[in-house]
């Protein structure tokens, strides 16, 4: 076997691969042979079928096996003893595969894009800046408030039902005079403004007081789940038989247990370690990005042109349905990448070669717990089939890749953060809140 190399300019690699005719017919006979034992055919005993029945019989399936096996084995040795990490999967043309015939030796053109050389960076010279927010006395009230916001009763009160009042209500539904299934309920709570209702129907019941009668005129929407009442007319009576204004639940050892804490006390303790978290995470977000932006100052090296195309696609293609939120599948026109998506591409294809070299060379793993983590949590988004995506995550590669992705991009982040000079320095939840609104815009 031949292999010649044809083309080495910047990344991009090109070879000639050639298999001669000769070395095919001994791999096809040592495959015969070994399988020969084992073959049973009509007339012959058990392993006593003759090499050349043999191979008129399987001769044409073996050739084409040998050969797929000698190519890639010649490619898994031309990148052992190259060094090359193709950066996407190579191209393999067979030379005058149309015409060619058993006993003609086998020629193929692979061509791939070599994954660059990252230089070493000395992380021990980034310097960060680790911002910490305490969670002050005034955070831990407003968060207290929106607590018993939240627990809220409502009482009995005078007067017409405004938004956010509750009204506790009969109601009949009918279309074109006949009430249809569903469409009744008796002391029914329905907080106005809740959305809970078909759009206009808590409208409507603003400025009614108890004791009265109310025949609420709306339209199914068109895209309503039960397809007899889609889009259709109908008319609800409504008897009011209390409104009900909300009221606060008190801010007292009660509230806190039914949060589960012991007393007030202990339920403050517990918002502030919350906020406390929530502070770090952001804090984190601000810290990481401050770590990519020196990254990506103080490295260079070359890219390969097909992964900062396919990336610049990608951010073109998601962008483009994020202006168009109401298009859900990709029957539509080809979008065009610009300058900026090109920027942003090499950015982060820049920054994907570099943490995946970080990690390779400090060995950082995801551990299948890790994983399984990370199922869970994505799993929990369908609730009731979380056994079906289990499955489905257990079958799927891309999918798996997807989920462990950002996982050892944190783990090397960490690692980096490590090593790096950090110092801390104590700003308020504004500030943070700041920087935070600070990345977003940037992005």
């Amino acid at each position: 076997m031949q292999v010649t190399e044809t083309t080495n300019e910047g990344l991009k690699r090109g070879y000639t691969i050639t298999v001669p005719a000769s070395e095919l017919n001994d791999k096809v006979n040592a495959k015969l042979a070994e399988a020969q034992p084992e073959v049973e055919m009509k007339g012959f005993r058990k392993g006593k079928v003759p090499m050349a029945l043999l191979k008129k019989q399987f001769g044409q399936r073996i050739l084409g096996e040998a050969m797929q096996e000698t190519i890639d084995g010649a490619m898994s040795k031309h990148f052992e003893d190259s060094g090359d990490r193709p950066a996407m999967q190579p191209e393999v043309t067979m030379v005058d595969g149309e015409t060619w015939k058993e006993g003609d030796d086998v020629v193929v053109n692979m061509s791939y894009e070599a994954l660059p050389e990252i230089p070493d960076v000395d992380l021990k010279a980034i310097e960060l800046e680790k911002l910490i927010a305490k969670a002050d006395d005034a955070a831990v009230d407003e968060a207290l408030a929106n607590l018993a916001e939240s627990a809220q009763d409502f009482e009995e009160k005078e007067g017409a039902a405004e938004e956010g009042d509750q009204v506790v209500i009969d109601f009949l539904g009918k279309v074109d005079g006949v009430a249809f299934d569903g469409g009744s309920a008796e002391d029914y709570p329905l907080v106005l403004g809740s959305n809970s209702f078909i759009p206009g129907f808590e409208e409507q019941l603003k400025g009614v007081s108890a004791g009265e009668e109310k025949a609420v005129e709306v339209s199914f929407p068109e895209e309503y789940g039960a397809e007899n009442l889609a889009g259709k007319a109908a008319v609800f009576e409504c008897k009011i038989k209390a409104v009900k204004g909300p009221k606060a639940a008190e801010i007292n050892d009660e509230l806190a247990k039914k949060f589960g804490a012991e007393d007030l006390a202990a339920l403050k303790g517990q918002i502030a370690e919350r906020l406390e978290a929530e502070y770090a995470g952001a804090a984190r977000a601000v810290m990481k990005r401050n770590l990519l932006d020196k990254l990506d100052e103080v490295v260079t090296f070359d890219l390969p042109p097909s992964l900062v195309t396919a990336e610049a696609d990608q951010i073109a293609h998601q962008l483009w349905h994020e202006e168009h939120p109401e298009v859900h599948d990709h029957n539509h026109d080809s979008v065009e990448t610009t300058d900026e998506h090109k920027k942003l591409a090499e950015r982060r294809v820049k920054l994907g070669l570099l943490l995946a070299e970080l990690g390779q060379k400090a060995e950082v793993q995801v551990t299948d717990s890790e994983m399984t983590q990370a199922i869970m949590n994505q799993a929990r988004q369908y609730p009731g089939q979380e056994r079906q995506f289990f499955e489905f995550i257990q079958q799927n590669q891309q999918m798996q890749q997807q989920l462990r992705a950002p996982i050892f991009e944190d783990k090397v982040v960490d690692y980096v953060f490590e090593l790096s000079t950090v110092t801390e320095k104590e700003i308020s939840k504004d500030e943070l809140q700041a920087a935070v609104e600070a990345l977003e815009e940037d992005e």
